[in-house]
């Protein structure tokens, strides 16, 4: 007679993450993918630095440009004075940023 072996639970959990992909493990942890390597168009970086000038202190500072995001705006404290700072991106067609405005807040 031949038994056969039932699988432990360790070796359930190993054949379940070797079939997972990558929706499938975005699923697993709630994730929502926002930018993935090679969808963007040809030539369009993820993000860009630019480099800006508070409009309170007046120092220079970079900051980092978000290509993925589709939001027109954000806001990023000042690296010197630490004020707030609001930042308008303007687009392209093809999603490049042509402008970046800075404002205060108050």
């Amino acid at each position: 007679m031949v038994r056969r072996r039932t699988p432990s639970e360790l070796e359930r959990l190993r054949r379940r993450i070797a079939r997972l992909d990558g929706q499938s493990i975005d699923e697993l942890y709630g994730l929502e993918p926002v930018w993935e390597p090679g969808t963007a168009p040809p030539g369009l970086a993820p993000e860009e630095f630019i480099a800006v000038r508070c409009p309170y202190c007046g120092e220079r500072l970079e900051t980092r440009v978000d290509l993925t995001a589709d939001e027109p705006c954000y806001i990023e404290d000042c690296e010197v004075c630490c004020r707030p700072i609001e930042f308008h991106i303007e687009r392209d067609d093809a999603g490049g940023v042509v402008a970046l405005q800075v404002r205060r807040l108050d």
